[in-house]
């Protein structure tokens, strides 16, 4: 695979606009929506793509504030590309931003009806936690709302756990 990560910039626009109106139609983001959150604060967003010799071949993004909760928010592949481990590629590289971010849990809805994307999600660790009703609209298929649990390092649970005992006194 040539596929290369990279950030997401304003060029790309266009492209991902292009792919999500095929692969979700009328629930598509709109090119408004896609461009605010491009632009919305870096420190709260993380928009990336894979691209293959100048082609977008799939793009991912990530809502994570230091050390809070993560939100996958969008991930998504070219059809004639699913297969090539590219959304796999895309979710570890958000899972890797939000564990750099130091959010210990990441959240994702799914459609119920996208056994694909939940296979990934689960070879990723991510686990069913409950279904939003009628959450895609307009077709008001329901999702399932997914999470992911990472514990921290061991060595940054021992720096912790000493950071604790400073200035006590032990006998």
């Amino acid at each position: 695979m040539s596929t290369v990560l990279r950030p997401m910039h304003r060029g790309d626009l266009d492209a991902v606009a292009a792919m999500e109106e095929i692969l979700f139609g009328a629930e598509a983001w709109s090119p408004e929506l896609l461009a605010t959150e491009l632009a919305a604060d870096p420190g709260s967003r993380y928009y990336i793509v894979a691209e293959d010799e100048g082609v977008i071949a799939g793009y991912g993004g990530l809502l994570a504030q230091r050390g809070g909760q993560a939100d996958v928010l969008t991930l998504a592949v070219a059809s004639d590309r699913w297969g090539e481990g590219i959304g796999g590629a895309l979710l570890d590289g958000l899972l890797s931003e939000a564990a750099r971010r130091g959010c210990t849990e990441v959240f994702l809805e799914v459609r119920v009806d996208n056994d694909r994307a939940q296979r990934l999600y689960r070879r990723r660790g991510f686990a069913g936690i409950g279904i939003r009703r009628a959450y895609y609209q307009p077709s008001g298929t329901d999702a399932l709302v997914m999470r992911r649990i990472e514990e921290p390092p061991p060595e940054s649970r021992k720096k912790h756990l000493a950071g604790r005992h400073r200035g006590r006194r032990v006998r």
